[in-house]
């Protein structure tokens, strides 16, 4: 059996609804036939405490920059959100772009239009839809 491919993901995501973030690494962590690393900013990182807005957003920067494809919640919180829209401008100022998987909160009819906007692909919450985007971003 060949080898399977790893995606370099940054999750994009609010530490006021981290939850949903961890929901969405233990669904990936459980998906078969799949491998990623993660390069999310976790929430014990001391980027947290970077000292300004533009250090902050460097760091983010210098995370994604690893990334094959970027993962935002898609909830509508995130309409609000300066960080999650300053995540998405670094994702679409790589000389390549970064691919946008917006992802819809589990049985949520709304969406934010910032995010759905922004993305590639707009999926369900579930593990087959969420994989399937990475990989047809990341061939």
């Amino acid at each position: 059996m060949p080898q399977l491919k790893s995606r370099s993901l940054f999750i994009s995501h609010s530490w006021s609804y981290g939850d949903a973030y961890e929901k969405l690494v233990k669904l990936l962590n459980a998906a078969s036939n799949f491998q990623y690393k993660n390069y999310s900013v976790p929430k014990n990182d001391p980027v947290h405490n970077a000292p300004s807005v533009d250090a902050l957003y460097k760091a983010i920067q210098n995370q994604m920059v690893f990334c094959d494809v970027v993962l935002i919640m898609a909830g509508k919180y995130a309409t609000y959100s300066k960080w999650i829209q300053r995540e998405i401008q670094i994702a679409k100022a790589y000389t390549t772009p970064k691919p946008i998987v917006a992802i819809r909160p589990w049985a949520n009819e709304q969406v934010s239009s910032v995010v759905s906007n922004a993305a590639d692909r707009l999926v369900n919450w579930n593990t087959a839809s969420i994989v399937s985007a990475i990989r047809d971003l990341d061939p």
